[in-house]
């Protein structure tokens, strides 16, 4: 596995108004890794993610994207950067199809790779390919995840950054979502995955971090953080 860093935060403070979400968070993902960012609602997973991919700006701290300093630049060169961020709320464009949605997302990556094509991303979402001519306002909300997904990938980003993908989905496209992430793990993508859900991580991710009030207050393997009862109870129990 690739040692450079794909994403890493350093002291990262997010305020929304006047209100602090994030206190000195550092993280850092290497390329290759699956890293679920675990904690209860409200901890900060997704500012986290927001923080990174720009939409939340930090106040202070840095942010390196492949060893690059990205704080305070645009959603845009952040993307462009390599990072692809699949929000929490999915954001499929409503009034245009399924096909349509993934081609204007396709782009090269940063150093010119087009991996994902629109013929490799129907062979890896295969659920897409009967509803490439459907609106994505009339995808149920599994389909829309999925497509969600796929259509960051077509942008060919350097990693993806996750924002809770199981979340209000029925269990059996829950099963095919972390089926779908543990393809892409094997391939070797990159990720950083938040979840409130840590059973849902567990099969998918290699290395986990907790963050609770807004702190990381744990880092270590997945498998360290399955062992750990004190860990869980205090910050992961509902």
């Amino acid at each position: 596995m690739s040692t450079r860093e794909f994403v890493a935060a350093e002291g990262i403070d997010v305020f929304y108004g006047t209100s602090q979400i994030l206190f000195g968070v550092s993280l850092a993902v290497a390329e290759g890794q699956t890293t679920a960012l675990l904690g209860r609602n409200g901890a900060g997973k997704s500012t986290t993610l927001k923080a990174i991919a720009g939409v939340a700006p930090p106040s202070r701290g840095v942010i390196r994207v492949l060893g690059k300093a990205m704080q305070g630049e645009k959603p845009h060169r952040i993307a462009r950067a390599g990072v692809g961020f699949v929000p929490e709320d999915r954001q499929v464009f409503p009034e245009h199809s399924v096909e349509d949605n993934l081609l204007i997302a396709a782009k090269k990556g940063p150093d010119g790779q087009d991996y994902w094509t629109l013929a490799r991303v129907y062979e890896m979402f295969p659920l897409l390919v009967p509803l490439k001519a459907r609106m994505g306002g009339n995808l149920s909300g599994g389909e829309q995840q999925m497509l969600t997904i796929a259509r960051t990938l077509m942008g060919n980003p350097s990693g993806l950054l996750l924002d809770e993908p199981s979340e209000g989905l029925a269990p059996v496209i829950v099963e095919r979502i972390g089926e779908l992430l543990r393809t892409l793990r094997d391939m070797g993508v990159t990720v950083l995955l938040a979840e409130q859900n840590m059973h849902f991580c567990l099969d998918i991710a290699s290395h986990a971090i907790v963050i609770d009030k807004g702190q990381i207050v744990y880092r270590d393997t997945i498998e360290a953080l399955r062992n750990d009862e004190a860990v869980k109870s205090r910050y992961l129990a509902l």
